[in-house]
């Protein structure tokens, strides 16, 4: 009768432990992390009689945890990956909302601007048609200011983005050290907790859609967690913080690393290739990568502009007769940005755009990085790409390159000396135009050319372009054939002449004085006569020569008027890559999250169920015990009688 007491009082104890988890289990339905709970149950040894071994009822082993470790760690990692690449896709869409198209756009402001000379050329002197100019002028500089304000804006935020996820990572890192200490106090117990283990890899999971983590078990129960391959950011209980900070370049606001501090209080940076997912990755890979590219493509699109009408407008006349001066005030293009290592005091690396020929043309939308082998010489490496140039200042200073001249000063370098180069990074946010008055548009041709009276053939001026200023003196061509002319300022030299072939003032380089182009037959005796200009306010051939650099070949080899739709275009495949790359990295992602759900979630229905089971098995164990009580009670009444 015992053995069925004790039999009956432990399968009642068990079975209300299950159902107990059961309800745990039900109750947690919707909570974050939590692993459904299963109770692990055996067999009592039964008791040898002289009848046999009979049966002593049931036990709980422990309580386990239904988990995969490893679905959650791919679950884990494909979150990160998945956190990364919306973030990236996020702000990338808010970047492209920088570049906007139509008639509020800055690719309509610059057309408008050149569009608007077409006036002049039909009424130099009208004052009404030279305001409209200029307005346009003043409504391009404003776009790029604006455009730019709000690339220094948005990069603003995406900083203070990074420091704030940074601290969330610190706080998930102290946590979890936290939760490991607690872990390796309880599994002293020879059972593990699964609450806090769940827990912890909650911590872990939040973790990882703010960086990408690793996680290593240890045999006391805690887990080690890094980060950049091998980074620890977390052994036991010991936690290295992160920070956010400038990188090698600590003069370059526009780019950002992250640093690892470990308890010895040495900082170490995390590549931004090895961090793989996560939100910090992607604000990273934004920041210093699509940010820097877009501020380089609108920046290059400031200086061609600007330095090329610039030199346009000063070859040419204003009203007054007076030179042109700048259209555009232009910012002096930043000084190289030192490494924090190079040895001080230091050598200075300064750029200007090439002139005569104008550089504008060659610019690559890119950042350059410079390395000195010696005092003089070295490699420049070009980041859009990749491609290295060699470089001895020794032999030429400036280097030319891209359009660019680098000059370094007196002081020679230390090898293994470090530069970044950024010379489109202040173009777009200075620009403005540079005076008030539209008298003050150069926009009538120093020089002019005229037929001889007395001619008999049929040359017409084809074209006429101003080289330099002031122009030279008066030249004059006398025809000695169809196809020969001597020159006034040459005496007896005799030149061929060829229909439609400029006509050079002079051809050593650099080219200077003015270009002439004729067309048709000349007879001997024609004469043409190259001068200064005497009626500038009649004059608009300047007018003529800003309206041609529509299409004059300027980035990447497109016409200057295509520059913002290229820009445009490059954003706008950036975006439906990170969209791609976002929406395939989720899809993934939820994918896993089912099946890791699937294995440790709670199922409602199945719950239930079980619930149901065991209610029946505890109501039949207190069965059993009321048996045993009944038959306890019949034994003592026999006994009283």
């Amino acid at each position: 009768m015992g053995n069925i007491l004790n039999v009956g009082a432990r399968s009642l104890l068990v079975n209300q432990k299950i159902l107990e988890t059961v309800g745990n289990n039900i109750a947690n339905v919707n909570t974050p992390g939590y692993s459904r709970q299963t109770v692990i149950v055996q067999n009592v040894e039964g008791q040898f009689t002289g009848g046999g071994y009979y049966g002593n009822g049931v036990d709980i082993t422990t309580v386990q945890r239904n988990y995969s470790d490893f679905l959650t760690k791919q679950a884990t990692l494909m979150k990160s990956v998945a956190a990364s690449d919306a973030t990236r896709y996020d702000k990338l869409q808010q970047l492209e909302s920088v570049f906007s198209g139509g008639t509020d756009g800055l690719g309509a402001s610059v057309s408008d601007l050149l569009n608007s000379f077409s006036d002049i050329v039909s009424a130099p002197s009208d004052l009404t048609a030279r305001a409209v100019a200029l307005t346009s002028a003043d409504e391009m500089a404003a776009r790029f200011q604006t455009a730019s304000n709000q690339l220094y804006q948005l990069r603003l935020g995406v900083s203070q983005e990074l420091q704030t996820n940074v601290t969330t990572i610190n706080n998930l890192a102290d946590q979890i050290a936290k939760s490991n200490q607690e872990i390796a106090r309880a599994t002293g117990s020879g059972h593990l907790p699964n609450d806090l283990l769940d827990q912890r890899d909650q911590l872990i999971s939040e973790l990882n859609k703010y960086i990408q983590t690793t996680s290593i078990p240890s045999s006391d129960g805690t887990v080690g967690v890094f980060v950049g391959g091998s980074q620890a950011l977390v052994l036991g209980t010991t936690v290295s913080k992160l920070e956010v900070a400038p990188t090698n370049y600590s003069g370059d606001p526009n780019q950002s690393q992250l640093l690892i501090n470990n308890a010895g209080g040495t900082k170490y940076p995390i590549s931004t290739s090895m961090l793989g997912g996560g939100e910090v990755a992607g604000l990273l890979r934004f920041k210093n990568e699509d940010l820097v590219n877009a501020g380089n493509m609108l920046g290059r699109m400031a200086l061609a502009i600007g330095t090329r009408m610039n030199e346009q407008q000063a070859l040419g006349l204003d009203l007054s007769g007076s030179a042109g001066t700048a259209l555009f005030k232009l910012s002096a293009l930043p000084n190289g940005y030192p490494a924090d290592t190079n040895a001080l005091p230091g050598t200075t690396l300064s750029m200007s755009v090439q002139s005569n020929p104008s550089g504008t043309s060659q610019f690559a939308a890119s950042d350059y990085e410079v390395t000195f082998t010696s005092g003089t010489a070295g490699t420049i490496v070009r980041t859009s790409d990749g491609k290295a140039t060699a470089f001895d200042f020794a032999m030429t200073n400036p280097v030319k390159i891209d359009g660019l001249d680098i000059q370094q000063s007196a002081t020679p370098a230390t090898a293994g000396d470090h530069f970044l180069l950024k010379p489109f990074s202040t173009a777009a946010g200075s620009i403005a135009t540079a005076f008030s008055s539209p008298r003050g548009l150069a926009m009538a041709s120093p020089v002019t050319a005229t037929a001889g009276t007395a001619n008999t053939g049929t040359l017409t001026v084809g074209g006429l372009t101003t080289r330099s200023v002031p122009v030279p003196p008066a030249v004059t061509l006398n025809f000695t054939s169809t196809s020969t002319y001597t020159r006034s300022d040459t005496g007896a030299t005799v030149y061929t002449y060829t229909p439609g072939q400029p006509i050079e003032y002079s051809t050593a380089p650099p080219l200077a004085g003015w270009s002439l182009t004729l067309k048709g037959t000349p007879q001997p005796g024609d004469t043409f006569k190259v001068d200064v200009n005497p009626y500038p306010a009649l004059n608009a051939g300047n007018a003529q020569a800003m309206l041609s650099l529509r299409d004059e070949a300027m980035f990447d080899g497109g016409p200057l008027t295509d520059g913002y739709a290229g820009l445009m275009a490059e954003i706008g495949i950036q975006v439906q890559s990170a969209k791609s790359a976002s929406t395939v990295s989720n899809n993934i992602a939820s994918n896993i999250e089912q099946q890791r759900s699937s294995v440790s979630g709670v199922n409602l229905d199945e719950e239930a169920a079980k619930m149901l089971q065991y209610q029946q098995a505890y109501q039949a164990s207190g069965k059993m015990m009321q048996l045993a009580q009944n038959i306890f009670d019949s034994l003592l009444q026999s006994l009283g009688r």
